[in-house]
């Protein structure tokens, strides 16, 4: 019972992270992709798809090294009591680390895939990912949201927005 309980804690922010990922994945791929609209990102978008895989494995690590100072300035902002601007940089990093890296994983894939390890673990991330979220999806918490959020829906689509 204790090993449960300590499991569920444990996977608690893994869970919310992969659902906010999960969430905001193809949206915000789809949000960046529509900076290759531009000449000068069109270039560099054809660029980085056609990088050798260590190449691609780099660039496709850069968003996450990049952020880093940021979200640790976000957390130092915390410990100084400045909570809703801390707050505000770790979601604007989140929001904007997520939609280069949805991005750019689209880029970069067919290269990250020659990758022998890559190409070994990945699948298997997908199909771990894709268990734990089916298992979140079919919990009794997720279903009370899905029927909140349908009858909000529904109350919405019948009286506008009065």
């Amino acid at each position: 019972m204790l090993k449960r309980l300590l499991r569920g804690i444990a996977l608690a922010p893994v869970v919310l992270l992969l659902l906010f990922e999960e969430w905001g994945w193809a949206p915000l791929a789809a949000l960046a992709a529509r900076l290759a609209r531009l000449p000068l990102w069109a270039w560099l978008e054809r660029h980085v798809a056609g990088l050798p895989p260590w190449a691609a494995l780099a660039v496709f690590a850069l968003p996450m090294l990049a952020l880093l100072p940021v979200k640790l300035l976000a957390l130092y902002l915390l410990g100084t009591g400045k909570l809703k601007t801390a707050v505000i940089l770790l979601v604007a990093a989140k929001l904007l680390g997520t939609a280069l890296l949805a991005r750019l994983f689209h880029l970069t894939q067919p290269a990250l895939m020659q990758l022998a390890w890559f190409a070994h673990w990945y699948p298997r991330w997908q199909r771990w990912k894709d268990a734990l979220l089916e298992r979140v999806r079919q919990s009794a918490a997720w279903r009370w949201a899905r029927e909140v959020k349908a009858r909000i829906r529904t109350w919405r689509a019948i009286h506008g927005n009065d």
